[in-house]
């Protein structure tokens, strides 16, 4: 809506005022790079972020060595060291011993073990990259919404300043009726009462701002007491509605972190489940001994080794833990996703109705209580009405706007869960 919807005049004494959120809405051209300028600090000083980074790369340094071959095995046997029935002395040298065995093995895991050792490793690895951008989705979206938050203070705090420069000049004008002896002194008086509550109430505001401030650094890493740039300042809505539901959840489907993750645990849970099985079959051992007499090599071996997978019971048993866990792991994807799909229902209609509350407010509620305390003022100036409705005209003033405020910020920190739950921003 045009900012000048959110001004009102006062006649007479009072000059132009306009709402804070108006004055925030005005700063959006100069502080619309605030917000997005902080979410990147977040991501580049989180230590929180920074350590499911380097988890997700330690476990994508795991995929290769799942898939390779163990290291081969060298023995060495050093046989008659003492050199029996000759005159030599005992000696660990191979050449100067009865005869030096060398065996070389390797051992070869069964058909498709090593490719599904790695396609397991990768599944993990997708799931520790998808855990991490799903850390960062959540520190992102409290970034906002603390942001939200700290300009709905911020907005607060300069509406009360602005009420209470009104309501000086309301104890004017009544001081000025009193003098002239129209009004009793009992409208001044009101009128400072209403002022110290004002004033109380900004103490509030200004320690609320600083707890903000204070909670939002650290998200961002950094000193409590280090201040923002600019003014906070409130990012512009997309166009979203409930109509736009079926298409939200598909992209949430398809991009959501957690779902990701779960979905990549599901996968290796099914390949732990397929190695298993493969368990069945053997391992094959190969390997070669020459033997050494002297300084010659005199004989050649081959050795072939596998093991017998006789323990049925136990090999039964890890076979039915795998298939429950691969269950499992499909159960909590389902549920998830139910969980996911309802909560970004809920956050839809939530943003949704804080948009029409906006629209209600600035539309019908503070036109019409602009011109009650226009009203309200013109007719205590001229003897026809009561300063307790001018104070009643003023307190519907501030109700609407802090309102206004309020539907403003609900409709960010719906926003910020809903592109949590997308994984992605709108």
């Amino acid at each position: 809506m045009p900012d000048e919807e959110l001004c009102f005049h006062f006649s007479l004494k009072a000059p132009r005022s306009c709402l804070a959120v108006a004055l925030l809405a005005c700063s959006l051209g100069a502080g619309a790079q605030e917000l997005p300028a902080l979410l990147a600090l977040a991501r580049a000083q989180s230590p929180e972020v920074a350590a499911m980074r380097l988890e997700a790369d330690a476990a994508a340094q795991r995929v290769q060595p799942a898939g390779a071959l163990p290291d081969p095995v060298l023995r060495v046997e050093l046989m008659d060291v003492n050199n029996y029935g000759s005159e030599r002395s005992p000696n660990l040298l191979p050449w100067k011993v009865g005869e030096t065995k060398y065996t070389l093995m390797q051992t070869l895991p069964g058909w498709g073990k090593r490719e599904l050792r790695r396609e397991q490793a990768d599944a993990q690895a997708r799931e520790a990259e998808a855990r991490a951008a799903a850390s960062w989705a959540e520190l992102a979206m409290r970034v906002k919404s603390s942001y939200a938050e700290l300009a709905r203070a911020a907005g607060s705090a300069t509406l009360t300043r602005e009420l209470l420069a009104l309501g000086v000049r309301l104890e004017q004008a009544a001081q000025l009726r009193y003098a002239q002896g129209l009004a009793g002194q009992q409208d001044a008086l009101r009128a400072q009462l209403e002022q110290t509550a004002m004033r109380g109430e900004l103490l509030m505001l200004e320690a609320e701002q600083r707890q903000l401030l204070a909670r939002l650094n650290g998200l961002l890493a950094r000193p409590a007491a280090t201040p923002l740039a600019d003014p906070p300042a409130l990012p512009p809505l997309p166009v979203l509605s409930t109509a736009d539901a079926a298409g939200l959840a598909e992209r949430a489907r398809l991009n959501n972190p957690l779902l990701r993750a779960e979905q990549a645990r599901l996968a290796a849970a099914r390949k732990g489940q397929e190695l298993v099985d493969r368990n069945r079959y053997p391992d094959l051992n190969v390997g070669i001994s020459p033997s050494q007499m002297g300084s010659r090599i005199t004989t050649w071996g081959l050795m072939l080794e596998l093991n017998l997978p006789l323990q049925q019971g136990a090999r039964r048993s890890q076979e039915r833990e795998a298939a429950a866990m691969a269950e499992a792991a499909r159960a909590r994807s389902e549920a998830l996703t139910n969980q996911l799909l309802g909560e970004l229902a809920g956050r839809l209609a939530a943003l949704e109705a804080a948009r029409q509350s906006e629209q209600l407010i600035a539309r019908q509620m503070l036109p019409q209580a602009e011109l009650a305390l226009q009203s309200a003022l013109a007719g205590y100036e001229s003897g026809k009405a009561e300063f307790a409705m001018l104070l009643e005209a003023q307190g519907q003033i501030r109700r609407s706007r802090m309102a206004l405020l309020k539907t403003q910020v609900e409709a960010r920190m719906a926003l910020a869960e809903i592109e949590r739950l997308l994984g992605e921003e709108l």
